[in-house]
């Protein structure tokens, strides 16, 4: 076996162990996450990816390590935007906090599949026709740009297509069934709005993955490195998202540093061919981007209290 597939089977091991601890045996039942709890997972999420990028630092050099770390610590950054779009679909629908985790849980599992089929597209699509890194990074400028000047995000789910087509071919409850997507009445099947809601999240998630994915790429084309990367960003995704849930007003600017970091890389790409821009530079930008707009989320957050 070689190393490389020998990093295969460890990182589908350790993440199907992971998977089922996580959301099938400590979280198998639905209830409010507080805090603590979310922090403790958190913490065990980012452990984990930070001894996986040193298994790869061990087997695969570290050049490979840093591709890994690059690229999970982006698909982390652009994963607040994430959290800010779930908390308005969540208010949307009215849906609880104890019923929003099993929301989560499938949404993790349908963005597990749609991550995998948009890298193995994307990466085909660059090998194939050089010109499509100058479209992903022109999406990746022109969605920072959007997000830095373009206000709140609005949710439409009623907009969205996929909503219609449910509503189209299937009745929908008015009222949510404990924690069912379904539910038969008089002999008939129909979805609860927490069906829709988890229809919504997941149309969301293909569009994130629009900007994540290319980002990603811009790093590394290497289809481990890109994937173990976003599968270990996405599944400390749910508890990332109670724990920034109870201090996301503190963190105002930090959509503004992930909106610069976004822009960064789509010049990066459409610089690819007249200036090659060090992996390690493009990290340390990141890294700054981020504590900055911590940093200065925080300051002026204790400022307006004093």
């Amino acid at each position: 076996m070689s190393t490389r597939e020998m990093m295969w089977v460890a990182f589908a091991a350790v993440i199907t162990v992971m998977f089922v601890l996580d959301l099938f045996v400590f979280n198998r039942r639905s209830h409010e996450i507080k805090f603590r709890e979310a922090l403790a997972w958190t913490t065990v999420w980012v452990g984990l990816a930070l001894a996986f990028n040193a298994g790869i630092w061990y087997f695969m050099g570290p050049g490979k390590a840093l591709e890994f770390f690059t690229g999970y610590l982006i698909e982390e950054s652009l994963s607040v935007d994430n959290l800010f779009v779930f908390i308005m679909i969540f208010s949307y629908f009215k849906i609880s906090k104890a019923q929003q985790p099993k929301i989560l849980k499938w949404g993790i599992i349908g963005a597990l599949v749609m991550r995998g089929i948009f890298i193995l597209v994307g990466i085909e699509l660059i090998e194939r026709f050089h010109w499509m890194i100058y479209i992903f990074g022109g999406i990746l400028i022109y969605t920072g740009i959007k997000m830095a000047f373009g206000g709140d995000d609005e949710v439409e789910p009623e907009k969205n297509p996929l909503v219609r087509l449910v509503r189209r071919f299937m009745p929908i409850t008015k009222r949510i069934w404990r924690d069912r997507f379904f539910i038969k009445r008089h002999g008939v099947w129909a979805a609860t709005p927490l069906f829709l809601t988890l229809v919504v999240v997941e149309s969301s998630d293909v569009i994130f993955a629009v900007d994540s994915i290319p980002a990603v790429l811009a790093v590394t084309h290497d289809p481990f490195i890109v994937y173990s990367s976003n599968v270990f960003a996405i599944m400390g995704l749910r508890s990332l998202y109670y724990l920034l849930a109870h201090v996301m007003e503190m963190f105002v600017y930090l959509k503004l540093g992930v909106s610069f970091i976004l822009a960064f890389v789509g010049a990066k790409m459409l610089l690819v061919d007249v200036v090659e821009i060090p992996l390690q530079l493009s990290l340390g930008f990141i890294i700054g981007t981020l504590v900055i707009s911590i940093l200065i989320s925080v300051l002026l957050a204790k400022k307006g209290r004093g």
